[in-house]
């Protein structure tokens, strides 16, 4: 069974996950990819199937660019036909009209001279999404962050202070009247309340500003420390700060002073996308193609070592007092002389700080991250083609 910590997090998946420069990306969302064509306009609704991406966005103006008569049932007679254009999980491009019904095959043949080249490009950036997303599991830790200790730089207050007022002086001719004088005075006695009223509330807004400076530096300063209480809630705010792609479960402690120890309820390769999807050369269509077992294993293998370095380095990057992290993973695979769901340990490693500098994280991009764990005491028996045994994981009492 896995060992049970103080803390315990569920990391779920973020709205949107960012796994390199160039933006690859995917969300919780309506399954399926469109292109609506209508009288308002023609919309790429981008959905990658199986995985819940969603985007919506114009791809031309009104009527006159995205709409076509088509013969209805005289030649004489024209009808505007607003019609969906889906891919489903097999690649296969389905047109709807906005009941949701098939259309005939000219409404379609008549969309694909209209809108071909909008739908070519539906289909290319869906098969870029969906192979973007595959690949990017294996690339979690290359966003691992370097550990160095956190700096307190202040936060400057850019509230302008409010300007004094310029007070009205009454006229020659304005001091016989008493009456006159009374709405000068009354007036500076109004421009100098408000100021009053004004420079009050800046003043309590440089003190929130200036507390709210004292309690970050406070924070950090505790946090550098290596007082345990804060570089937990440090640390769990931060991997529920990452945006993962799939639900996971941290559990971690600091069992003594320096040391951290991690837990990680891993996916379950099951759950790890097994298709990929090319787009042929001619016709309107994505192909669509299942991984094979070793395909699929080898993905899991760097998903899962991935997850093991990057929240390994997020540990060390938490505290610089943080000497020493044990982190093992594990899953739930039925017993093969029971048939009952059990956990079973993938690995387990243990890294010293020392150690970690030796990752250049200025290049993680070519780090081989299943090898990349071998330079640290690990228990693991797997295969290279990513077919795990289970192992006897660090226990707390084996830390430093």
């Amino acid at each position: 069974m896995a060992l049970r910590f103080r803390k315990s997090i569920k990391l779920a998946p973020g709205l949107r996950m960012n796994l390199s420069g160039s933006g690859v990306s995917w969300s919780l969302g309506p399954r399926g990819a469109s292109i609506g064509i209508g009288k308002r306009g023609t919309y790429l609704n981008t959905g990658i199937p199986g995985t819940g991406f969603f985007a919506r966005e114009k791809l031309s103006g009104g009527a006159s660019s995205s709409t076509r008569s088509f013969p209805n049932s005289t030649p004489s007679a024209t009808t505007a036909v607003t019609l969906t254009v889906s891919i489903d999980e097999d690649g296969v491009l389905t047109f709807k009209d906005t009941q949701g019904n098939l259309v005939p095959e000219w409404q379609i043949d008549a969309a694909k001279k209209q809108q071909g080249d909008k739908i070519k490009a539906l289909i290319q950036d869906t098969c870029d999404k969906l192979n973007e997303q595959v690949e990017a599991l294996g690339k979690i830790h290359e966003f691992t962050s370097p550990p160095k200790p956190h700096s307190f730089e202040p936060k400057p207050f850019t509230e302008p202070i409010p300007i004094q007022p310029t007070l009205k002086v009454a006229g020659f001719f304005c001091r016989w009247f008493k009456s006159c004088v009374a709405k000068v005075e009354a007036a500076n006695k109004r421009a100098k309340d408000q100021y009053t009223a004004a420079l009050q509330a800046w003043n309590q807004k440089k003190a929130a500003h200036e507390a709210a400076n004292e309690t970050e530096k406070s924070f950090l300063d505790r946090l550098n420390a290596g007082d345990v209480e804060t570089v937990e809630q440090y640390f769990g705010a931060v991997l529920q700060d990452i945006a993962w792609p799939k639900e996971t479960l941290v559990t971690f402690e600091i069992p003594k002073q320096g040391v951290l120890v991690v837990d990680v309820d891993l996916p379950e390769i099951e759950d790890i996308p097994n298709k990929t999807a090319s787009v042929p050369q001619r016709g309107y269509k994505l192909s669509v193609k299942e991984m094979g077992p070793t395909q699929v294993q080898k993905l899991y293998m760097r998903h899962v070592h991935a997850i093991g370095f990057r929240i390994a380095g997020e540990a060390f990057a938490a505290s610089p007092n943080i000497e020493q992290v044990v982190l093992s993973t594990y899953s739930q695979r039925p017993d093969k002389a029971t048939g009952q769901i059990g956990d079973e340990y993938l690995y387990s490693v243990k890294i010293t700080r020392d150690e970690w500098h030796s990752i250049n994280f200025e290049n993680l991009e070519q780090l081989d991250v299943v090898e990349a764990l071998t330079r640290f005491e690990l228990r693991r028996d797997m295969t290279k083609t990513g077919v795990f045994k289970p192992i006897q994981p660090f226990d707390i009492g084996d830390t430093a």
